[in-house]
């Protein structure tokens, strides 16, 4: 696999991509229902993805012109080089409104986001988890996730995040399944929390029960349940 010490333009990015091409990952993009017209693939898996864009460190610069590429690669290395120093709510909101696809909603809000370490990631995840844009709540949510990990003296309390459990069981009931997805998720972040948030994340999630979110048939449902009752939970809280 070629390496790069810093990357500074889109041209190495590119080639980096041409070298890196996966066949079989080509093969799954192009059977694949969900891909987003217009887009290239060039079957690069996340993992590998994001080695990537750890030796090309935090870059705005770059991550402004690899997101405006109809590689999807390229957008997924963009959200992940891009600098959370930098990033502006009016950013935020623009890109949001040019997700392609599942994937790239998750790695944007979701899965260690850079988004999520902005010191607006609070404000923005409450108005997009009351938005009427299912890919917006759907990120809302992701947010959410990645604020109930934070360990910072800074982080909400708990009151914050029952409002938010409160606001998650009236909800439910009419959410798309991308929407209960990163719901779920994000119960399972919160519920590991204390004991207390534990308690009413876990009378949601099974409210919610598990979600038949792959209509093919090769994934398991998502059941928050399980991940709310493992043994790590349990330790971690004293259950």
């Amino acid at each position: 696999m070629g390496r790069y010490t810093r990357i500074m333009k889109k041209s190495d990015v590119f080639a980096w991509l041409k070298e890196n091409q996966d066949e079989r990952g080509i093969a799954h993009w192009k059977k694949s229902e969900n891909t987003p017209a217009g887009m290239k693939s060039y079957g690069i898996g996340l993992v590998t993805l994001r080695k990537f864009a750890k030796s090309v460190g935090r870059d705005a610069k770059l991550a402004g012109q690899l997101w405006k590429s109809d590689v999807h690669e390229m957008r997924i290395i963009s959200l992940l080089v891009d600098d959370p120093k930098a990033m502006k709510m009016d950013q935020a909101e623009t890109q949001v409104e040019q997700l392609d696809g599942g994937y790239l909603a998750h790695v944007f809000s979701s899965c260690d986001a850079t988004l999520a370490k902005t010191p607006f990631v609070v404000e923005i995840a409450d108005k997009w988890v009351e938005s009427n844009d299912a890919i917006r709540r759907r990120c809302g949510y992701g947010l959410l996730y990645e604020i109930s990990k934070s360990k910072k003296k800074t982080a909400p309390d708990e009151d914050y995040f029952l409002e938010h459990i409160s606001d998650i069981e009236k909800k439910h009931p009419t959410a798309p399944v991308p929407v209960l997805m990163s719901m779920a998720g994000a119960l399972t972040g919160i519920g590991k929390r204390t004991r207390k948030l534990n308690r009413a994340a876990l009378k949601v999630a099974r409210q919610i029960g598990p979600i038949d979110f792959d209509p093919d048939g090769s994934c398991d449902p998502f059941d928050a349940v399980k991940h709310l009752t493992g043994e790590y939970v349990k330790k971690k809280l004293g259950l």
